[in-house]
């Protein structure tokens, strides 16, 4: 963009430069060539004079007065009164006829500028006759059409082709817009969902950790305090190696050696020696590779249903179904526990952080359950 705008300014500053060019060129073609007397040429030299000072004055020094309508009408009425006196002093400032095409193009718009456009075409064909014949009258109407024509058709399409050049300029830069735009949204998206993944992995690590070693100790009695220790020492480790993995952003140890199914039997069989509360995990359908996402976000998911029944369920008996099918993979997690009222709102982290984590990958949760009636939870994601 900023090489086009580049490009458009050499062009409008060559543009502006021309009609000085044309007027300095006819001028030095009449000196040489013209045959009028001294008297004449000095009037003419000084015609010349005056309108060098009137675009330098009225355009070139001012650009600021481009955009006001009545200042350029001056000025456009100036150019065609000096272009009239040239032009029947001499047919070689028929040219300077390009340097008013130039001027009415740009500053003016509608009907006054096919207006001046035609009226510079006639004077361009008087110039070139030398003023109205008297004897190539049809020669002369004929040529006179032939500029007019050709004067305001060529004024047309450069004036439609800049105003689509205008138009592309303002959607380039609308785009550019949008674009930066996006990427503000993008990055805000994206600062918001790191945030989301990090409480939810403080969640599903440090919380359950937590969590975990106070159940154990305040547990512990006389008889079986070094097992209750030895075991909120082993969760303490495992927790303080997830919340690594967290901070990097990397998959859970269960994940990295085993595939889901196997991941699974491990968070199971840990759950289960840890809260004495058996588990059953089931399979079904193919096993095929998924997106690491979708393989972490199932993995929590399961960790946090179980974090969930063993502090709010006092379940018997809890199981754990993936379900491998054509487009999608589903997890379900039952438990035949106390319930709970779906009805009543909630202020625990669990659930949002279960569905957050299954909609990041365009998924869904289910959660079912009654009070006396147990919990089924189910995350189904595509795969």
């Amino acid at each position: 963009m900023a090489a086009l705008d580049r490009w458009e300014r050499r062009l409008v500053a060559i543009a502006h430069v021309i009609p000085y060019f044309v007027l300095t060129v006819t001028t030095v073609l009449y000196s040489v060539f013209s045959q009028q007397p001294v008297a004449q040429r000095w009037f003419t030299y000084g015609v010349v004079a005056c309108c060098f000072a009137w675009m330098a004055w009225w355009f070139t020094l001012h650009p600021g007065w481009r955009n006001r309508p009545r200042l350029m009408a001056v000025f456009i009425g100036g150019m065609v009164v000096f272009y009239a006196v040239l032009g029947m002093q001499e047919h070689w400032f028929g040219v300077v006829s390009y340097a008013l095409y130039v001027y009415a193009s740009e500053v003016l718009r509608g009907r006054w500028m096919f207006i001046v456009v035609a009226l510079t075409a006639v004077l361009a064909a008087l110039s070139l006759f030398g003023g109205y014949p008297v004897d190539a009258q049809a020669a002369f109407w004929l040529l006179l059409v032939v500029f007019v024509v050709l004067a305001c058709t060529f004024t047309y399409v450069g004036h439609v082709t800049t105003e689509q050049a205008r138009l592309r300029k303002e959607l380039l830069e609308e785009n550019e817009g949008l674009h930066a735009q996006l990427l503000v949204q993008a990055h805000e998206a994206g600062v918001q969902d790191e945030r989301h993944r990090m409480a939810g992995e403080i969640h599903d690590t440090l919380a359950q950790g937590l969590a975990g070693i106070i159940t154990q100790l305040s547990a512990a009695t006389g008889s079986d305090w070094e097992r209750r220790v030895a075991v909120a020492a082993e969760l303490a480790r495992s927790n303080l190696a997830e919340a690594r993995r967290s901070v990097h952003a990397l998959q859970p140890p269960a994940l990295d050696s085993a595939a889901l199914h196997e991941a699974l039997d491990d968070v199971a069989s840990g759950w289960s020696k840890h809260n004495g509360v058996p588990v059953s995990v089931t399979l079904t359908g193919a096993v095929r590779e998924m997106h690491p996402e979708v393989e972490v976000a199932l993995l929590r998911t399961a960790q946090e249903a179980l974090a969930n029944v063993a502090k709010h369920a006092s379940a018997s008996r809890v199981g754990l179904t993936l379900s491998y099918m054509e487009d999608v993979v589903t997890l379900d997690v039952r438990d035949d526990g106390v319930g709970f009222d779906l009805a009543r709102p909630s202020d625990g982290f669990g659930l949002p952080a279960m569905r957050h984590r299954v909609h990041r990958l365009s998924g869904a949760l289910f959660v079912e359950s009654e009070p006396g009636a147990g919990t089924a939870i189910s995350a189904r994601v595509p795969a």
